[in-house]
């Protein structure tokens, strides 16, 4: 049985290393600095456990580092893990109404104080690493579990997380499985024999028409030019340097 240092030299030279899996811990946080730089417009993610606001998608509120949304559900599980492991917390006064307004975009209960508590809540460390997990849970490890399963590297890797995030994890067309649904109509994962290149620009051709569908989503930048340079440039492995835009707005990740 090999050692867990020969293993490492036997994936190294078979190509196969820790770094091309987005569970990497650099390769994560690589991730979660891309995802900042769509929905935040920057790359300090860390910075983003206070960040709330209503961006008039008919989710509610959007908050936190991945958009948790008072409308979709997201939010009150978080809310609720919070409440969980520190009762009492400044947001939990809130769940009866964050239960009320899920599945609508209304802000009954929540206002005037709710972005004010929520700010406050965000200097807490339960509270942040509660968004960590949160979001591991609902939105990272199912999205790098399935395109594991199909096949895919730390590109189609993230290209699915941020899919999830934007999307959900849902299965209508306009959802995480919808758009993975009609990619599979057009191309084959490299799990099932086709090419990765292939597949993944079929992938990002369905999560282009999916964003066009939203007037929230429209900018399909974050697809234009971020994910399809990576893509064209052949980095599968989505090693830095890397250097996209967002909106317009330039980033590079050194190392």
């Amino acid at each position: 049985m090999l050692t867990a240092t020969l293993l490492t030299l036997s994936l190294t030279v078979t190509g196969v290393t820790a770094a091309t899996d987005l569970t990497d811990p650099h390769k994560k946080d690589i991730a979660m600095r891309l995802v900042s730089s769509a929905e935040n417009s920057s790359l300090d993610w860390k910075a983003q456990y206070g960040y709330i606001e209503d961006i008039e998608d008919e989710r509610g509120y959007t908050a936190g580092i991945i958009g948790f949304c008072s409308g979709t559900g997201d939010m009150l599980e978080l809310v609720e893990l919070y409440a969980e492991r520190k009762p009492g917390n400044v947001l939990a006064e809130y769940l009866p109404a964050l239960r009320k307004v899920n599945g609508t975009d209304s802000h009954k209960g929540l206002d005037p104080n709710f972005t004010k508590d929520w700010k406050t809540a965000a200097k807490d460390s339960v509270f942040q690493r509660a968004q960590n997990d949160e979001r591991d849970r609902v939105y990272f490890n199912p999205a790098v579990r399935q395109a594991k399963k199909d096949g895919l590297r730390a590109l189609g890797q993230f290209v699915y997380y941020d899919a999830m995030v934007m999307h959900g994890p849902g299965s209508d067309k306009l959802s995480f499985g919808g758009i993975r649904k009609t990619a599979l109509a057009k191309a084959k994962p490299p799990a099932q024999g086709g090419n990765e290149v292939t597949y993944l620009n079929a992938f990002l051709d369905a999560r282009k028409a999916a964003m066009k569908a939203e007037e929230a989503h429209e900018d399909t930048s974050r697809v234009d030019t971020m994910q399809r340079v990576f893509l064209k440039n052949g980095n599968l492995d989505l090693e830095p340097p890397l250097k996209w835009k967002v909106y317009g707005d330039s980033y590079t990740i050194k190392s």
